[in-house]
């Protein structure tokens, strides 16, 4: 048996659905292009995969109840691939040399929402929520103090160098 190929020509895959009807999304280049940045200041090197969905609230309420128990809206969940934790090992992933990163899935409705409450932008909001899936698939999280302020801190550094260029 050949010895599986680990391929190097390969570039950054990042997906984007737009499963959102009210017609005032941003392009799907918007947020492979704030998707991208985040990780580049995260260091991280293609050859990579990471899909960002836009959906419905309904939508992204059904996977908080069914994937974390928790029986209410948010506005973002992320699926990561690469389990950062102690369980690492026990994935087998395909050896193309492609880190799959994982989901993330964004309820629009709530982020139009959130913003208005915030008093800023649908633009810098889903920044923000872009950023905050990206992180979590790198490992990032936010539920105990000391990682939330890591998470909260580097959310804030990455919003600050995107304002004017993804944000007004």
């Amino acid at each position: 048996m050949m010895p599986l190929e680990v391929r190097t020509d390969l570039d950054e895959d990042i997906y984007v659905e737009i499963d959102s009807t009210r017609g005032d999304e941003p392009p799907a280049s918007w947020f492979e292009a704030v998707a991208r940045d985040v990780l580049r200041y995260e260091s991280i090197k293609p050859p990579f995969e990471v899909s960002i969905v836009l959906t419905d609230e309904d939508t992204v309420h059904t996977m908080n109840r069914q994937y974390r128990n928790v029986d209410a809206p948010t506005d973002v969940i992320a699926f990561y691939t690469e389990d950062p934790g102690a369980t690492a090992g026990q994935f087998v992933l395909p050896g193309d040399g492609v880190r799959r990163l994982g989901d993330v899935v964004i309820s629009y409705p709530q982020a139009v929402e959130q913003a208005a409450e915030q008093g800023h932008g649908v633009g810098k909001e889903l920044t923000l929520l872009v950023i905050h899936g990206v992180l979590h698939l790198l490992g990032y999280d936010h539920e105990v103090p000391g990682d939330a302020e890591r998470m909260r801190g580097r959310e804030a550094t990455l919003l600050k160098l995107f304002a004017g260029r993804h944000f007004e």
